[in-house]
């Protein structure tokens, strides 16, 4: 562990299942081709997360295999070939059941660093 008080970008392609909720929301408002939704979890996290391509094509990929997203090729702002991806209503069910299976780990992980008694 590092004494440094500086965040630290996370590069976040080892928690396939978190990239996949955030996949999910980041489509949840229309849908984006796979640059923009790494920028836009970028974006929202702050700037502490990377979402490599390495790790979000495969990701797109496998949410697409499950249904819980679609995809057709469409021209960018920029008059490029991009593959923009929607969520479908599966995947609106399934980024529901993430974000609480977030909570529930979010609020249990909080309450054992916020315990000030010793292990037992």
């Amino acid at each position: 562990m590092s004494d440094d008080p500086e965040p630290r970008t996370t590069q976040v392609d080892s928690q396939q299942g978190t990239l996949g909720a955030m996949i999910l929301k980041a489509l949840s408002a229309g849908p984006l081709h796979g640059y923009a939704i790494a920028r836009w979890i970028e974006s929202v996290a702050g700037d502490q997360l990377l979402i490599e391509e390495g790790s979000l094509y495969p990701a797109l990929r496998r949410l697409e295999q499950r249904g819980w997203l679609t995809s057709r090729w469409a021209l960018s702002e920029t008059n490029r070939k991009v593959k923009l991806y929607r969520l479908t209503a599966d995947g609106r069910r399934q980024l529901s059941a993430e974000v609480t299976r977030w909570r529930s780990f979010a609020d249990a992980v909080t309450r054992v660093l916020e315990t000030t008694g010793e292990a037992r």
